[in-house]
């Protein structure tokens, strides 16, 4: 089923387990460097996985997966709880959408289907009433050091409130928050190593946790990310809904 087209690009919900294993196999690509195995775990079952995909060629360009949970759901099942404590986040009064294991193809270089994954997803928030969107944004690599100006600016500019700010819980971990205290980052060098999904949340006004995980098995450096609907201002809403 054709969520939406829109120039070169069609988005669509994964319908058949071939669809599933498709997008498991980009995301093995691009996480892993594995271009001939799957990326796969127990939460693909509880998701609606999106598809981006090139009209002409059908050849998929980019993927998505999408846990909703309603008001009275706990947070506690989604995949970011694995790594982060998110007692506080419970609390938080509204239904939520978990965005994970968002992927472009690495030889795929355009700004358009981000846009479009991005029309997608507020689509669905309007549809389903969603008041936040929440989950791990990731750098590639797991040396925190390569980031250093980037996790200051998170440090400086971005961090969450207390009340809905998640706990330590993973066995590693960096506190860049503590660690980086006082450090003034270079804006231009932040800007060229935030990852384009982590800076679209920011532009929206997201916020991230003071800590970053080291996750070994996917070789990345992620931080809990949040971006409160409410928050996110009407002209911004505006373009979000007719990206391209």
């Amino acid at each position: 089923m054709v969520i939406l087209q829109k120039g070169q690009y069609r988005a669509r919900f994964a319908q058949t387990p071939n669809d599933i294993m498709a997008a498991q196999r980009l995301r093995a690509t691009a996480f892993l460097g594995d271009h001939s195995g799957l990326d796969q775990d127990e939460y693909d079952d509880q998701c609606l996985h999106v598809l981006i995909e090139d009209v002409q060629s059908g050849q998929l360009r980019c993927c998505f997966r999408m846990m909703f949970l309603a008001a009275q759901d706990c947070p506690d099942q989604t995949y970011s709880a694995q790594f982060y404590d998110l007692k506080h986040f419970k609390n938080f009064d509204g239904a939520k959408l978990e965005l994970g294991r968002f992927c472009i193809a690495p030889d795929v270089i355009d700004p358009d289907i981000l846009r479009l994954a991005w029309t997608v997803i507020t689509q669905f928030v309007d549809e389903r009433d969603v008041k936040i969107l929440f989950g791990c944004s990731s750098f590639h690599g797991t040396d925190a050091a390569a980031y250093t100006d980037a996790l200051a600016l998170l440090k400086e500019r971005h961090l969450g409130p207390k009340k809905w700010m998640p706990r330590i819980k993973a066995p590693k971990i960096y506190r860049f928050a503590k660690e980086l205290k006082g450090r003034k980052p270079d804006i231009r060098a932040a800007q060229r190593t935030l990852p384009p999904l982590l800076r679209s949340y920011l532009t929206l006004g997201g916020w991230v946790s003071d800590h970053a995980v080291v996750d070994r098995a996917l070789g990345t450096l992620h931080v809990f990310t949040g971006v409160e609907i409410a928050s996110i201002s009407p002209a911004r809403k505006r373009v979000l809904r007719g990206a391209i």
